[in-house]
């Protein structure tokens, strides 16, 4: 297999696209510059609010730019693109078909990777676009994993958590992190998804517990692989 170069649309938020491309780099299997995986980071802080976009149906701005960002990236000479950001997989079904390589979905590779890890009952921390959406839900369902929802009160927590703190340039409260977890072991989840990218940057600030799977991560080790470069032993 020849190796790639990878196209990442970023900006969503900003700190997670830089994030990201340092997970990518530290889960390769590379000895010098030359080895390591070529990645071309478009870091669009323009984008438009995925879940606003999503909550009142004004879509097409977003589908629009995402589409342009990822010719963008094709023109390059990215061999795969990934999207670091969860609820902007919503406008893939819209605009994927178009694109001349793949794009490597968060969500479908998140979902394999918890079945394959035999988990049962996934709780989904996440934005409430990719919440109403369904997103998360539907993958999981499809790998015979049963879905989990905070209650509302619970799931305000995490868009505080997401929008006013990590969004803002804070590294999130410790004590609200704690209290959306607990709500989810509640509900007798044995694995819970941090399904957006704001919260990856949480768990770069802060130690999580081994009940946590972080999306980006997996999206970062399926990158390489997409790519045809080796992979660290995790």
């Amino acid at each position: 297999m020849d190796k790639g170069k990878l196209g990442v649309i970023g900006g969503m938020g900003p700190q997670a696209g830089l994030l990201f491309c340092q997970r990518v780099l530290d889960c390769t299997d590379a000895h010098s510059d030359q080895t390591h995986l070529p990645t071309l980071l478009l870091s669009d802080t323009e984008m438009p609010d995925r879940s606003e976009a999503l909550l009142s149906g004004e879509t097409a701005p977003v589908r629009e730019r995402l589409l342009r960002d990822a010719r963008t990236l094709e023109d390059w000479g990215a061999t795969a693109i990934a999207i670091t950001c969860n609820t902007a997989h919503a406008f893939l079904p819209f605009f994927e078909k178009e694109l001349k390589v793949p794009v490597v979905n968060m969500i479908t590779e998140t979902a394999a990777a918890l079945n394959a890890m035999g988990c049962q009952r996934a709780g989904v921390m996440a934005t409430d676009g990719t919440i109403r959406m369904g997103l998360y839900h539907a993958a999981l369902g499809r790998e015979g994993i049963e879905p989990v929802s905070p209650p509302p009160g619970i799931q305000k927590l995490v868009m505080g958590l997401i929008y006013d703190e990590i969004k803002s340039g804070l590294p999130g409260s410790e004590d609200r992190f704690a209290a959306i977890l607990e709500a989810f072991q509640a509900l007798e989840c044995d694995r819970v998804i941090l399904a957006c990218t704001e919260l990856s940057a949480y768990k770069d600030w802060h130690p999580v517990p081994g009940i946590c799977v972080d999306a980006m991560d997996i999206l970062a080790r399926r990158c390489v692989e997409a790519c045809g470069y080796p992979l660290k032993t995790p």
